[in-house]
């Protein structure tokens, strides 16, 4: 594919657009609220179309697609839309809790629920997964759009990706990620449904192709299927969902950097009004591209960038170029900001360096982020993730996701958990789950995390059962802090769920 002068001009305009505007409305920040959480002042429309630009990467424009060439098809959808359901209870349950503590970090919760202990679990855990697993799943995949779109080299394409996500978390902090994710997020979305009109058009229109791939547009597929059966609906699902939307620091931190309980909940549930756009302008493309090049695609990740390559018209691909890559960068800058803020706030703060200056820790904050960056680019270069970037995140967070999962859920629903209870959910989940992966390989890694999570709650039962709190332990509660609910956001919440319920009506 080549690139013309309206191209070069599109794409150097959008990032120069970008990287100015994101830049000025992050000048002057004075200390780490400002660096980790924005000043604590985001509105809600900002944190939602942040919360979908720092989730809708590459890892889901390739990965989702990928699938949905695939045998899974749009079924694949499940995860945005049972995502959608997921972020309006994390809206009600999980976010009201954090914001009344004030905190910064999810393993900081944990410290005042259980111990700090159970915080400095969480943060280890966390800090390794985000720079090994889904920073380097979005570099590889993003280097994956440029390879197969632009014949770019994969490493010269891994690199100046890292290049543009640790410059906007390096200057601005979370700040400068989220104005730039306003931009970004609408340029992905909108290069999403160009992308899907043309393939619609290339298949024949509208009614062709529907009915060319009506074997493959199913939300609910067999019990018997291998990557995802309908059951994981009822079960498995969820672990991921609740932790990803609720537990998930790169997602939650926007919310957390609210300025009152209703604009963090607005803004988590705008985000999931935002999700339901994802089965057409991501997977719908997948099937289109196994439709018209299912025999060229060497890799079922290479189905969304086949589509780009192939159909979009000179003028065009600058833009495409520019919403794929700020979709990348989004990813990344959030994903860095977030690893930084737990390794800062949660570990070197905590154990290195208690007295910390506030430049101190914006210092440690930058250092950090350019640490994580090297070992994801080393990850994204090795074999790991040749098999499927998609199914890569979610097998590998199955180690942990069920375990952090349990110790938050727990802790909410019984006051009178002790201490070693959520340290030992943290603690045994790795363990449980690759025993379970060793001994039933073969069976959906949703089922697996299930039975994970079933088997930690019985365990801290079991713990509680035996040794209870004689009293609750006190949470901390944040003053001067706009806590009041919202008519507006139960009404918000109805019609997420109501768009949710139609999908699965129209393809059942």
């Amino acid at each position: 594919m080549n690139f013309t002068a309206l191209d070069f001009a599109i794409f150097i305009g959008f990032y120069g657009l970008v990287l100015g505007f994101s830049f000025a409305k992050s000048r002057g920040q004075r200390d780490s609220a400002d660096y980790f959480l924005g000043g604590r002042r985001l509105p809600w429309w900002l944190i939602g179309v942040s919360i979908v630009a720092a989730n809708l990467s590459t890892e889901q424009f390739v990965g989702m697609a990928g699938q949905a060439a695939g045998n899974v098809g749009l079924a694949v959808s499940a995860w945005q839309l049972t995502g959608a359901v997921g972020i309006v209870v994390v809206a009600f349950v999980f976010l009201p809790r954090f914001l009344s503590a004030g905190i910064y970090t999810m393993p900081e919760y944990l410290e005042y629920r259980y111990n700090a202990a159970a915080r400095g679990i969480m943060s280890v855990l966390t800090v390794v997964i985000y720079a090994t697993v889904t920073t380097s799943a979005v570099l590889y995949s993003g280097g994956t759009a440029l390879e197969t779109i632009f014949g770019l080299d994969l490493r010269l394409s891994i690199v100046v990706i890292a290049a543009l996500g640790v410059a906007y978390v390096m200057w601005g902090g979370l700040l400068a990620a989220v104005w730039a994710d306003l931009f970004q997020g609408t340029a992905l979305l909108l290069g999403g449904l160009v992308t899907i009109g043309l393939g619609v058009v290339a298949c024949g229109g509208p009614t062709e192709f529907l009915t060319r791939n009506a074997d493959r547009l199913h939300m609910v597929l067999p019990a018997d299927h291998a990557e995802l059966p309908w059951t994981v609906l009822l079960s498995g699902m969820w672990i991921p969902i609740f932790y990803y939307c609720g537990l998930n620091q790169f997602i939650t931190q926007r919310a957390l950097a609210a300025g009152s309980l209703k604009q963090g909940q607005l803004g988590v549930i705008f985000a999931g009004a935002l999700w339901l756009l994802v089965p057409v302008a991501i997977v719908m493309p997948g099937i289109a591209a196994h439709q018209l090049y299912g025999s060229r695609l060497e890799r079922l990740d290479q189905a969304y960038p086949m589509l780009v390559r192939e159909l979009v018209p000179n003028g065009v691909r600058g833009f495409i170029l520019a919403s794929l890559a700020g979709a990348v960068v989004s990813s990344l800058a959030s994903m860095l900001n977030s690893a930084s803020t737990i390794f800062t706030m949660d570990l070197w703060k905590r154990y290195w360096d208690r007295g910390a200056s506030e430049a101190t820790l914006v210092r440690v904050g930058r250092v950090s982020t350019l640490v994580f960056l090297v070992l994801a680019c080393v990850v994204s270069l090795s074999d790991l993730l040749k098999g499927g970037v998609f199914k890569f995140i979610q097998e590998f967070q199955g180690y942990i996701s069920p375990g952090i999962l349990a110790a938050f859920v727990f802790g909410f629903a019984v006051r009178r958990a002790p201490p070693s209870a959520g340290v030992t959910a943290l603690v045994a989940s790795a363990p449980v789950y690759g025993v379970l992966q060793y001994f039933w390989g073969d069976i959906a890694y949703l089922h697996r995390m299930s039975l994970t999570l079933v088997i930690l709650i019985a365990v801290m039962a079991l713990i509680t059962w035996n040794a209870p709190l004689k009293e609750p332990r006190s949470l901390p509660v944040r003053t001067g802090f706009d806590m009041r609910p919202s008519a507006s956001v139960k009404w918000a919440a109805a019609l997420v769920l109501g768009g949710v319920a139609l999908y699965f009506v129209v393809f059942f």
